[in-house]
């Protein structure tokens, strides 16, 4: 046999166990009340995402499968173009992926049209980001209580909210401030507060820390874990090693690929010397 014929047989094996797995996700993601058969909050079955196509193609991710339950934080890791945003962003249905299934509270992105996908995004999930992403014509309290209205909430029940999540980050005096008006690590606290206002169940953080000194990044990744400990998933993409080292589990990217994990059996232990 040629080894042209051995690789195609191959990747035909590999592709019908992906489809297999992908089969097995929907039908889970399908059981009574739309909640899948899994304390997952999220799951990535074999993601793959490619760039253009021909010669020009560019490979993302490759074959991702990915389970993060309530209560867990996972660090990803990687060089530069491993893949590491591009899977936070899949993850949280900024972008689907070219073959494989992810599934958001037991819910699978692909049967979701953009409103549902919409929908899912405003009630389920935060995104925190490296430039945070702020809306600078509104104030701090504004810009958390806008993805509430946008799903909504009254105008008053959202205000009620924003103000126990900006407190929560230590912004009770800044409610009214605008982010120009605050140093990077306050408007990082509030990019934060609305990840986690309205009881979203999975916070995606992508170099959360890279624009803040040492002092004010633990800070924030004190918040994160306390969000974490109180039942949220999270993913957080870092390069810092001490940032990482406040997840559960670490997951690093190669190429898109995963190609090592390492899980703590102690949070706690692990943090004893940092906290």
């Amino acid at each position: 046999m040629s080894d042209g014929l051995r690789r195609d047989r191959r990747g035909s094996r590999d592709l019908r166990d992906v489809e297999r797995r992908i089969d097995d996700a929907a039908r889970a993601a399908s059981l009574p009340g739309g909640c899948a058969d899994s304390d997952a909050i999220v799951r990535l079955v074999g993601v793959s995402r490619v760039y253009g196509e021909g010669e020009t193609a560019v490979t993302a991710l490759v074959g991702v499968d990915l389970e993060i339950a309530a209560g867990e934080l996972v660090a990803v890791m990687g060089a530069s173009g491993s893949g590491k945003s591009t899977l936070l962003s899949i993850a949280g249905g900024l972008q689907p992926p070219s073959s494989g299934e992810v599934i958001v509270e037991g819910r699978a992105l692909s049967r979701l049209d953009a409103r549902a996908t919409a929908r899912l995004r405003r009630r389920s999930l935060g995104f925190v980001f490296q430039d945070f992403n702020l809306i600078p014509t509104l104030t701090a309290i504004e810009n958390v209580t806008l993805p509430l209205e946008l799903d909504g909430e009254s105008a008053r029940r959202a205000r009620r909210q924003a103000q126990v999540a900006l407190d929560a980050v230590g912004l009770e005096a800044k409610h009214d401030a605008y982010p120009d008006d605050l140093s990077g690590g306050q408007q990082q606290r509030i990019a934060i507060a609305r990840a986690v206002v309205g009881g979203r169940r999975l916070i995606l953080a992508d170099e959360p820390t890279g624009a803040l000194d040492s002092v004010t990044g633990e800070a924030v990744m004190r918040m994160l874990r306390a969000r974490v400990d109180d039942g949220a998933a999270a993913i957080l993409v870092t390069h810092e090693a001490r940032h990482a080292a406040w997840a559960d589990r670490i997951v690093f990217l190669r190429d898109g690929r995963i190609v090592d994990e390492s899980r703590r059996d102690s949070t706690d232990a692990l943090l004893g010397g940092i906290r």
